[in-house]
Parts: structure tokens; sequence; C-alpha cells
């Protein structure tokens, strides 16, 4: 029964332009009939406890049942990480002011919430007179990069960046981090960052599970529901496994990126074992959450963290190597504490 409201839940939040795209995409490369495709997708829904967009971009249309069962879809990975991440610790996450502050050891950017820029102007002074040329705008929840904007800090005054705020209806600055500059040859409209999924073992040390690089393309944030790239890092090399991938199942995987032409098959991820090296300890600060996907970014200077999310992403985590990896997490559910 919970699994059939589960599926109302996807029917209320589906995106019909996607649907529709999707739908006319499996319905010619399956060659079924879209009453066929219909009735599975529920079936499935239900049965593997997917959303209705992930029956499409798991390509649950043409793959086996077994195959089917190995997919963490966004039901079960919400009771996976509710189990893992307990609703009282994941403030510490999900309030991304916070965040900046309680992981400050590994934040070498400066930033403030628009309460603090109203009481101390010296603190939005210190924004827009900084190292960056831009500051971005964001909200403390905010999530799969709505809502954020990254503006000039030229003409910006302590006033004028809260008015910026405020008609933004965002409420927390923070400094424009400039990328490595490898990162920036690969693709310079936004801050390309590492996605790296940490989970707290049976025993209490700090298992890295996946690292995946997302990549703009024309886009200022880089998050794969944007429209943009994601690839599969090797956790001993540093080195993108493969193409990179779409979460829009009608465009087609890539090895090059599709506006600087640099290859991405291959590309070495700079500063990658520092960058392993500091998530490994972040880990450990607050190990009441056990499961974290970090968002790093990786600058001349080193690694930094940007954020941690207690709900990581199950797109990013599985469509880059194009298989399911729900027995990953089902070893850590059996086998916790």
């Amino acid at each position: 029964m919970k699994r059939v409201l589960y599926f109302f839940y996807y029917l209320k939040e589906l995106d019909s332009k996607k649907f529709k795209s999707f739908m006319a995409y499996a319905r010619k490369a399956s060659g079924r009939s879209t009453l066929s495709l219909y009735l599975e997708l529920f079936r499935d829904s239900v049965k593997y406890n997917i959303s209705i967009l992930e029956y499409f971009q798991f390509h649950f249309y043409e793959i086996s049942p077994e195959e089917k069962a190995m997919w963490a879809g966004t039901g079960y990975m919400y009771e996976y990480q509710l189990l893992m991440n307990p609703k009282e610790s994941r403030n510490l996450l999900s309030d991304k002011a916070l965040f900046l502050k309680d992981y400050g050891k590994f934040v070498n950017h400066a930033f403030a919430g628009i309460e603090e820029l109203k009481l101390k102007p010296e603190l939005a002074k210190d924004l827009i007179e900084g190292r960056s040329d831009k500051v971005v705008l964001k909200s403390v929840d905010g999530q799969c990069g709505r809502g954020i904007q990254i503006i000039p800090v030229k003409g910006l005054n302590p006033s004028t960046l809260v008015s910026k705020l405020e008609a933004s209806g965002n409420d927390l600055a923070e400094e424009f981090v400039q990328q490595h500059e490898d990162l920036n040859r690969l693709s310079p409209s936004g801050l390309n960052t590492l996605r790296i999924v940490t989970q707290i073992n049976k025993e209490g040390g700090v298992d890295v599970i996946a690292a995946r690089l997302r990549i703009t393309v024309n886009n200022s944030v880089d998050n794969l529901a944007a429209g943009n790239l994601a690839a599969e890092v090797n956790l001993e090399s540093g080195k993108v496994n493969g193409p990179a991938v779409y979460s829009d199942i009608t465009k087609e995987d890539t090895a090059t990126h599709p506006v600087t032409g640099v290859v991405i098959s291959g590309f070495e991820v700079p500063l990658f074992k520092d960058s392993i090296e500091m998530v490994t300890e972040a880990a450990l600060l607050y190990p009441q959450n056990r499961s974290i996907g970090w968002d790093v970014a990786i600058t001349s200077n080193g690694p930094e963290l940007i954020e941690g999310n207690h709900d990581w992403c199950k797109l990013l985590w599985q469509l880059p190597v194009k298989k399911g990896l729900k027995p990953v997490l089902e070893a850590y559910r059996t086998n916790r504490k």
C-alpha cells in the first residue's frame, strides 16, 4: 500500500513535458505500444520502488527483471537515507549556512546569511572586495541548483547586495569559487564539482563508495537536472571512466565536451586524492549522519566543501555506470550497528 501512495506522489510531482518526451523515445526504441509501456510503468514503479521518470532513465522498458531489481529508485533511497541520516541530525546538512559554519575547517570561501549582512555590513564588504569578481546568491534550504543566481560584484555595495538577495528570494551569499585551471579548461561556464559519496561502516570507519564529476554545459550550475553532464571517476586513479551522460534519455552520451571539445573520457581530476582525504575526515566530524554526498570544489589551492547532502542523488550515482547499485547500499543496511 505504501508504494501505491508513493506512486501517486510521483504522479503529483511529475514533469509532464519530460514524461511525454521520454515516453515517445521509449516507444520508438522498444517498438512497444503506449499502453504496454503505461501498464509496465505502473507495475514496475510499485514493485521496484522507483519514480515514473526513473522507469525511463533506468531503461526499464528494455531490461530484465533481474537487472531491474539492482536499481535504487526514489522510494528506496528515501527510506535508506532516512535510516542512515535521522531527521533530527539532518539540519547540519540541509541548512547550507549551518553547514558552512559547522564544516568550516573544510571551507575556504567567504559567506554570510542575509540577517548577518544586515547587521554587519563589513561581511558584505568582504564578499564584494574579495578574491572573486562574482558572488553566489542561494537559499539556505535550496536543492538541485534551483533559484541560484550568480552576479558580478562590480557596482555592488553592502546595501545593494542585501537588496539583490531579497529580490532573488534567496538568503545566503557566497564568494564565487574559482576552480582549478584544468576544470576551467574542461568547462568554464560554471563550477564543475566533484560529488563524493561516503558511508560510515559498522566499525565506525569511512568507506568512499563513489565519485562522480559533474560537468557544466553552458550553465552556471552543474546539477544533472539542469541539463548538465556527469561521469564516473575511478577511485584509484582519479580519472574519468568512459563517457559522460545526461539524465535526459533522449541525449546521447559523449566522450568529449559538447562546447569546449575537451576529451572527458580519461580526464584526470586534479587533486583527487586530496579530495578523498578531505571528505573522509569530514565524514567523521558528525558521524550521526552516516551516508553523505559531498560536493567538492577543486581550486588551485586545494579542494574545499561546497555542500553535504543527506539525500544525495541516485541518478548521479547510477546513470554514469549504466547499472543499478542497490546491492552496495543493501550491504550497509543489513550490516549496520
